[in-house]
C-alpha cells in the first residue's frame, strides 16, 4: 500500500515518534493516536494547502482539519484530544526549528464534557468478588486468575494495563501492596486488603504453576497459553464475572477502578489519598469521584426524605 505522505514528511513523524516515545514517555496508545493525528493533519496539509512544506501549517489549516473531523462525526472527547495532539505536533516543530512558529497557540480547544463514569453499588461489587471466589473453588487455573483479576482491580483502584504489567517481585506478600508502573513511567505502591491477598495465594500456589510456560517469564498473570496476560483478556474476566451480578452495570477493568474510587471516598478516605492510589497526576482528575458520591447521595435523599 502506498505511503499517503511523501518522504519529506515522513521523515518528521518518525523523529517525531522517537520524541513522543523516549523524551515524553508516552504510552504506546498514546504514540500511536498521536501519530495517526498527525498523519492525518499532514494528509490534510497537502490536500488543503496544495504543498508538503511545512512552513504552510498555519491555524487555517488547523481549523480546516479540525472542522472535517467534526464534520466526520468525532465526539467533543475525541476533538478535544485531536486539538491537544495538534498543538503537541506543532509545538515539537517549533522547538526543532521545523517551523518558524507555533500555529496553534490561537487554537481554541472544545471542552469536553466530563460525564459521571458507571461505577457498581458496594453490595454489587461483594456479590460479584463472592462469585469469583465460587467461580474458583475447584481450583481450575483460569478461574484462579480471572478471581484475582477482579480482586486486584477493585481492591488497588490500578489501570488495567498496570495489572498487566505486574512482575511477581511487584507484589509484596508481607505488607500486602503492589508496586505499579504508571503513566509517565512514575511508580507506586498500592495496598491490598485479606481478599484479595487470598486469591493472589491461591493464583500463585495452584493457577499460575498450571498455566506458565517458557513465555512466562516474571510476569505476575499470564494467559491461557502462558504469556503475559493481555488487557483484553482481563476484560473479559470482568465483564464475565459482572454477568453473574442481576442489576450491575456491564462494565470493564475501568469501571472496577471507578467503583474502588467512589467506594473508597464513600468510605471517608480523604481525597488526596485516593489521587495517590490512582496515580492521578491531578486533583482535577480524582474530583471526578466526588461528583459520583453527591450524585447518589441526592439519589438516596430523593427517594427517602418526606420532604425531597
Amino acid at each position: 500500500m502506498d505511503d499517503p505522505l511523501p518522504p519529506t514528511l515522513r521523515v518528521h513523524l518518525d523523529e517525531y515518534s522517537e520524541y513522543l516515545t523516549l523524551g515524553r514517555a508516552r504510552s504506546i496508545n498514546t504514540v500511536r493516536a498521536y501519530l495517526k493525528d498527525a498523519e492525518s493533519l499532514l494528509g490534510h496539509l497537502i490536500t488543503t494547502a496544495e504543498t508538503a512544506e511545512l512552513d504552510a501549517l498555519d491555524l487555517r489549516v488547523l481549523r480546516s482539519w479540525l472542522a472535517q473531523q467534526a464534520r466526520s462525526g468525532a465526539a467533543r472527547t475525541s476533538m478535544a484530544r485531536r486539538t491537544s495532539s495538534a498543538r503537541t505536533l506543532t509545538a515539537w516543530l517549533t522547538r526543532t526549528d521545523r517551523i518558524d512558529s507555533d500555529p496553534a497557540l490561537r487554537l481554541a480547544s472544545p471542552k469536553a464534557r466530563r460525564a459521571l463514569p458507571a461505577v457498581l453499588k458496594q453490595s454489587q461489587a461483594a456479590e460479584a468478588l463472592a462469585w469469583a471466589e465460587v467461580g474458583a473453588a475447584e481450583l481450575d487455573p483460569v478461574a484462579l486468575r480471572d478471581r484475582t483479576i477482579v480482586e486486584l482491580l477493585y481492591a488497588t483502584g490500578i489501570r488495567v494495563g498496570e495489572l498487566c504489567g505486574l512482575d511477581v517481585d511487584d507484589v509484596d506478600t508481607d505488607r500486602r501492596l503492589v508496586r505499579v508502573t504508571g503513566k509517565g513511567d512514575k511508580q507506586r505502591s498500592a495496598p491490598y486488603g485479606s481478599p484479595a491477598a487470598a486469591a493472589l495465594d491461591m493464583w500463585m500456589s495452584h493457577g499460575r504453576p498450571a498455566l506458565a510456560t517458557e513465555r512466562t517469564g516474571s510476569a505476575l498473570l499470564v494467559g491461557r497459553r502462558g504469556g503475559r496476560l493481555d488487557p483484553r483478556q482481563a476484560r473479559t474476566a470482568v465483564h464475565e464475572v459482572l454477568e453473574s451480578v442481576p442489576g450491575a452495570p456491564d462494565m470493564g477493568p475501568h469501571g472496577l477502578r471507578h467503583s474502588a474510587a467512589t467506594h473508597l471516598l464513600e468510605g471517608g478516605a480523604d481525597l488526596r489519598i485516593v489521587q495517590e492510589l490512582l496515580g492521578h497526576s491531578s486533583l482535577a482528575t480524582t474530583q471526578i469521584y466526588t461528583h459520583v458520591s453527591v450524585d447518589r447521595l441526592r439519589a438516596v435523599h430523593d427517594r427517602a426524605h418526606p420532604r425531597a
